[in-house]
């Protein structure tokens, strides 16, 4: 049986492929984008979660720490040093309430599988399916090609949303069992792809080129975030690139959310990136679509695909 970290599955997912689907989240990711949504599929291992709102200050978590990474605070509650926590998970495996808990697990192919099919009828009535995403399933090709496989072999729809960050061996593994390639571009200038994500979009742009000419379904996604890629410059760019890619399916804008910097406390982590960024005006973002559409590009949305 094939094994793979994943850290969450989304059923009834409206946003990630048409109809209505579930969308298997991969562990791990090669790429540091500055906004990331999904800080906790960053690491490949599990990361701790830790809700105070939800600490009874029971103290049993003290007790099971071995490296002393959790002390009772003068409120009654837990406080984690994350400098020495080991992320062993020994403590969230004495919390009760659930303050504490392990984000990102090892499973199998066929344990997903079997809750993904638990949906089955909501795919057929809706043209839905699986969507594996991440993180970046490109770092476990041979988990997602099992989980690709298993789900072909029940006839369902397949996407995969990637970053396009890995080598073409692993995409073209996987390109015969997806049915629509959820491709980002997250920055079309690669001197800003690397300060904005840390890797160059070289490698991106070939497997995007190599796979849009092998025949694949692709829509590109591409995260519009203010005072960084939302320029007529990056609009610019993605009008280019969509203009290589003749058989493309479409563009798709994604406007910029902050709903991620909630999960910063709970993660124990920090970001440098500025809170004066704040997501665009429906008006802004229509205005990015249309700026599109008027030189020649397909936009689409979720329902549209």
């Amino acid at each position: 049986m094939s094994t793979g970290r994943i850290f969450d599955i989304q059923r009834f997912s409206i946003h990630d492929g048409p109809g209505i689907r579930t969308t298997v989240f991969l562990k791990g990711c090669p790429l540091r984008c500055l906004w990331c949504g999904n800080p906790e599929s960053i690491p490949p291992e599990p990361s701790l979660s830790y809700l105070a709102d939800k600490c009874i200050g029971c103290g049993e978590c003290v007790k099971v720490c071995r490296p002393g990474a959790v002390s009772l605070s003068s409120a009654g509650k837990a406080a984690v040093n994350r400098q020495l926590c080991t992320r062993c998970g020994d403590c969230a495996g004495h919390c009760d309430p659930k303050a504490l808990e392990m984000v990102g697990r090892t499973t199998t192919a066929e344990d997903v599988l079997a809750i993904v099919l638990r949906d089955h009828a909501y795919y057929e009535a809706s043209g839905g399916g699986l969507t594996l995403s991440g993180g970046e399933p490109l770092l476990q090709p041979d988990f997602a090609e099992a989980l690709l496989n298993a789900a072909k072999v029940e006839g369902l729809h397949c996407c995969v949303e990637t970053s396009g960050y890995g080598p073409w061996d692993a995409v073209d593994r996987l390109r015969p069992l997806v049915d629509v390639w959820l491709y980002d571009c997250k920055e079309t200038d690669p001197h800003l792809h690397a300060k904005f994500t840390g890797v160059w979009n070289s490698q991106i742009l070939e497997n995007l080129q190599r796979l849009h000419d092998a025949g694949a379904k692709i829509v590109l996604r591409c995260p519009m975030i203010p005072q960084h890629n939302a320029r007529v410059e990056h609009l610019e760019g993605i009008v280019a690139l969509a203009r290589k890619l003749p058989k493309l399916q479409g563009v798709e804008l994604l406007p910029y959310y902050d709903l991620w910097r909630a999960k910063l406390k709970r993660f124990g982590l920090t970001t440098a990136f500025p809170a004066s960024v704040q997501p665009p005006e429906r008006a802004t973002v229509d205005s990015w679509n249309d700026y599109l559409r008027n030189r020649g590009v397909r936009v689409v949305s979720e329902k549209s695909r």
